[in-house]
């Protein structure tokens, strides 16, 4: 394995910072590795298009995203070979061949479904000497697993096996290897050095609130009733993402207030993990594992849904995490986590029993070893 090319599909940032944790973990170890975006073979205005469908349902309409995915699981014909979606998948299939051939890879990886049908079309209408796989990117069966043609399937944990085992074909092969994050989230800065880093006082409880790389869901109301009831020894970072809309809005209403911290988009999110106690999210694949590899606590915001609610229901069956459907409810609940030492122990606790692997790792290591002779 030498030459890997990742595909994936803008729908939301996780996708794309699965495949960037495969990227520099492989490169670290000598492979070259590139990353591009799946439906740019189909044309350039597609993956605007459903980048900002995506965004647009998830900040505006979850309730369609949550319709649509129970959709996709009810009724898997909406992914079979026959499909519109695979018809508009296979009109980027000769330019995805080819564009695999001339690069000359020998090894080709899916961080989302799309690109995982895209490529089976394409290997189906121009047969190439690569190793394929699909890398699973929430704690659930992905819908398409039944018409996924990949060689591989690396899914989260191995409590998963057996749904995609039933749906995969006899010559597949699945391993639990844990969600690919990047190499930041894997290796721990002390608290203390993360707080002075980032002005945080080194005697405060720490409460950090994203919600996804769009900032959507409940912030606004959910930051009101965690700033009326907040002791004083509370801070609360509030990282508002590409939603620039969301950051003027708090950033208006809370200038006065020196304990609570609103930032834009930032490559600082491991070190703001790292200087937090108590961690209240979304429940997106990548922001989930990204904080089990951190051993963070969790309190998560039912924003979307969809396959969101799975990846809630993973953590919080663990001892993990925490949530409830009332955002008042869920503020008083992070307020009194963040009050006991013992609780907020035993959910770091979990977290270690659990031991979320390092994904990008695990996968290069299968990987490898199904590439010798």
């Amino acid at each position: 394995m030498r030459n890997v090319i990742v595909l994936s599909c803008g729908t939301g940032q996780g996708h794309n910072s699965c495949a960037e944790a495969i990227r520099e973990s492989f490169e670290e170890r000598g492979v070259r590795c590139q990353v591009r975006e799946a439906l740019d073979f189909v044309a350039p205005w597609l993956t605007r298009a459903v980048s900002w469908g995506h965004s647009f349902m998830y900040k505006r309409i979850p309730w369609l995203f949550r319709w649509g995915y129970r959709l996709s699981e009810e009724h898997p014909g909406m992914l079979e070979k026959s499909s519109f979606i695979v018809a508009v998948l296979r009109r980027g299939a000769r330019r995805l061949g080819e564009a695999l051939a001339d690069g000359g890879y020998d090894t080709v990886i899916c961080t989302h479904m799309f690109a995982a049908l895209e490529l089976t079309e394409a290997l189906e209408t121009r047969p190439l000497p690569v190793k394929t796989a699909f890398v699973a990117t929430d704690y659930t069966l992905c819908p398409g697993t039944e018409v996924c043609g990949t060689e591989s399937i690396f899914i989260p944990c191995e409590s998963l096996s057996g749904a995609y085992r039933e749906r995969m074909r006899p010559w597949q092969r699945c391993a639990a290897t844990g969600i690919p994050v990047r190499e930041s989230f894997c290796s721990e800065i002390r608290k203390e050095e993360a707080r002075r880093s980032l002005n945080i006082g080194a005697g405060n409880r720490h409460l950090l609130v994203m919600c996804g790389s769009m900032g959507c869901g409940p912030i606004v109301k959910l930051l009101g009733y965690l700033v009326s009831e907040m002791p004083g020894d509370l801070e609360v970072t509030v990282v508002c993402g590409t939603n620039d809309r969301l950051r003027e809005k708090l950033e208006r209403a809370y200038r006065e207030n020196g304990r609570v911290h609103i930032v834009g988009y930032t490559d600082r999110v491991a070190e703001y993990m790292d200087a937090a106690d108590l961690y209240l999210t979304k429940p997106g694949g990548i922001s989930v594992t990204e904080a089990a590899a951190r051993r963070l606590p969790m309190a998560f915001i039912d924003a979307v849904s969809g396959c969101e609610k799975y990846n809630m229901d993973f953590f919080t069956g663990l001892g993990a995490a925490v949530t409830d459907p009332s955002v008042r409810v869920l503020a008083r609940k992070c307020l009194k986590l963040l009050g006991s030492d013992e609780r907020l122990e035993r959910m770091r606790n979990a977290l270690e029993e659990y031991g979320q692997a390092n994904g990008a790792e695990l996968i290069y290591r299968e990987l490898s070893e199904r590439s010798e002779p």
